[in-house]
């Protein structure tokens, strides 16, 4: 992390600092004048504008590499704010450049982060890795912060792209018991048939049938006066659908359903990374939805920790199974707000597409907050409705409900499914894809992560003293 970012007294005073411009259309003409006539000429030969996404280097008299151009776009249409900045640190050469003009509406804070997470590549399984530009920044108390979220969404993005063969319960388990280790945190771990003496049922029927046990990841971090958060993530490693078998479309790339537990551990390492005032219990549901002899089966009933029992209707519905018992299990700490992430339905994909999560709520004061601190932060979130008359969609004659509502409002069903097991506690479910099927800036195609910053600053800015009363 630290070739992406450098303070001032980590640059030799020799070093050739390269300065960059982010301009808009209007802004251009008064900034291009604080150039030279041969690089004004260089700009225009080059058609530069300030349109989005618009790049130049531009020469010195010696032909060196003096400033950077990035347009910005008009600010009516900029959907992407500060965060645009990561078009720029995946594509530059390595150097040392400095942000030397932001549009004035952008938070320079927030052009770093986007710097930051744009200066990645999964290349774990390549002979050559990429040596990135170098942003240099003034500030370095806020630095500290930037390089948490960045390191947390790289851990995100690395933890969804690393294939199943690498990434199954026992590797999943080292990289949460790595991240407890660094903070210090208590881990706390139960596998296999020691689900069952625990009474986790559900966790260990969705994954019985693999050839690694299922297991739940637990750990405790933070002074234990400080308000309790609990954050619980789905961890299916592969998800083949189980006896109700994914198409081979379907399946090509499950190996990202665990990105719920890498969205919980990466939100986990920017509050532990940041020191936030909280008392955090993070729990990673673990399984592998695979197929065998002991895969549970369509119309088996199961019981759950929170004593209800549940006809599985779909075994491909299994990720709110596991999530299930960990929530029931997160509640009983009587924490102030649970937060659960999970790459859950395919109908939160429909309704509102790969890169705008849905997020559901059972207290409405809290919503306002949270979804003006994503805007703030360029991280979009929808709220969606916990519709109680959909609860019918889940009844079965033969159990308390089913693990699936059907073919309408999916994803409402699934979270209402989730709602059952938090015991009335304040809670939050976020529905993220996991993956960017294309790339954009700040966002390269592949796993990502969705809603978690948005998620650290309203929680630091107070978000856990707030109401959850009603």
């Amino acid at each position: 992390m630290s070739a992406i970012f450098a303070t001032k007294d980590d640059v030799t005073a020799s070093a050739i600092i390269i300065d960059i411009h982010i301009v808009r259309p209007d802004e251009w003409p008064e900034v291009k004048l604080t150039f030279t006539q041969a690089q004004q000429s260089f700009t225009e030969a080059r058609q530069f504008t300030g349109e989005a996404g618009q790049k130049l280097q531009l020469p010195d008299e010696t032909g060196h590499i003096k400033h950077v151009l990035y347009g910005a776009g008009p600010a009516d249409k900029d959907v992407l704010g500060a965060m645009r900045a990561g078009g720029l640190s995946g594509f530059l050469p390595s150097a040392y450049y400095q942000f030397a003009h932001l549009p004035s509406d952008w938070n320079s804070n927030l052009a770093d982060v986007g710097w930051g997470v744009g200066a990645y590549k999964f290349e774990k399984y390549l002979p050559t890795k990429t040596d990135f530009a170098t942003l240099v920044v003034n500030d370095a108390a806020r630095l500290t912060e930037t390089r948490a979220l960045t390191e947390g969404t790289h851990l995100c993005r690395d933890l969804i792209n690393t294939p199943a063969g690498d990434m199954g319960p026992a590797a999943l388990h080292k990289a949460a018991e790595s991240l407890a280790n660094d903070y210090g945190a208590d881990l706390t771990v139960t596998i296999g048939d020691e689900l069952i003496k625990n009474n986790l049922p559900m966790i260990h029927a969705v994954g019985r049938a693999a050839h690694e046990a299922p297991r739940l990841v637990e750990f405790e971090w933070g002074d234990p006066s400080h308000p309790p958060l609990a954050l619980i993530g789905k961890g299916i490693t592969f998800d083949t659908g189980g006896l109700n078998i994914k198409s081979a479309a379907g399946a090509r790339i499950m190996k990202k359903d665990m990105g719920g537990a890498a969205h919980a551990l990466a939100l986990a390492k920017m509050i532990m990374a940041n020191n936030l005032p909280i008392r955090l219990h993070c729990l990673v549901s673990i399984a592998e939805n695979a197929i065998s002899a002991g895969a549970y089966r369509p119309g088996d009933i199961l019981t759950s920790r929170e004593g209800l029992t549940v006809e599985i209707d779909n075994t491909d519905a299994e990720g709110r199974l596991v999530l299930g018992d960990a929530l029931t299990k997160a509640a009983e700490s009587e924490p102030v707000l649970m937060m659960d992430f999970a790459t859950l339905t395919g109908a939160a994909r429909v309704a509102l597409g790969p890169v705008l999560p849905p997020f559901f709520s059972n207290r409405d004061m809290p919503v306002a907050d949270v979804l003006a601190q994503s805007k703030l932060q360029y991280d979009p979130i929808w709220h969606m409705p916990l519709w109680q008359p959909y609860n019918s969609l889940l009844s079965s004659p033969i159990a308390d409900m089913k693990n699936s509502g059907g073919s309408f409002a999916g994803a409402v069903t699934a979270a209402l499914f989730l709602e059952r097991f938090v015991k009335g506690r304040p809670w939050m479910h976020f529905d993220v894809y996991g993956w960017c099927p294309t790339a954009y800036p700040g966002h390269p195609k592949g796993g990502d992560m969705f809603a978690l910053r948005g998620l650290y600053h309203w929680l630091k800015a107070g978000g856990l003293n707030g109401d959850f009363t009603s």
